[in-house]
């Protein structure tokens, strides 16, 4: 099953600098609320940009029950524009997105187009806790520059 949301915020910084915070993992760990941890295992830089692997852990609720996952993360950063992220788990759970930073009402538009695949018994589940945790995250955003 194959989810596709838009999730988006406006922020009182620069695109560029937004964009900075954004592409590094180790940053968002304390703004997304699912995160513990964040480990870089690779970045090769290329004349056009970057790619930057990481080992992720977030905590996932569910009741009362928080099981502990662990995936990959990968960003694709161009020199400038669009940045294309994916994350990748157990059991076939993908969330690819293509995020944006645009100039908006004196500051940034982030705005994040998420396709989010799970199998069949996860699809609503994990499509929920996504949205819910990277609106979340756009909002930390926009608030760490308030």
């Amino acid at each position: 099953m194959i989810a596709e949301r838009v999730i988006s915020e406006v922020i009182a910084a620069a695109p560029d600098v937004v964009r900075d915070l954004y592409v590094d993992l180790d940053n968002l760990r304390t703004l997304h609320p699912l995160i513990l941890t964040v480990q870089r295992t690779a970045r090769t830089v290329g004349p056009d940009g970057h790619v930057a692997s990481y080992r992720v852990r977030d905590r996932i609720p569910l009741g009362r029950i928080i099981f502990p996952v662990t995936y990959t993360a990968t960003l694709h950063v161009p020199a400038v524009g669009e940045v294309w992220t994916e994350a990748r788990q157990f059991p076939r759970v993908r969330l690819r997105g293509r995020v944006s930073f645009d100039e908006a009402d004196g500051g940034t538009r982030l705005t994040e187009r998420l396709s989010i695949t799970a199998p069949w018994p996860l699809a609503g589940f994990t499509a929920r806790q996504a949205v819910a945790a990277h609106a979340a995250m756009l909002a930390g955003i926009r608030q760490h520059f308030a």
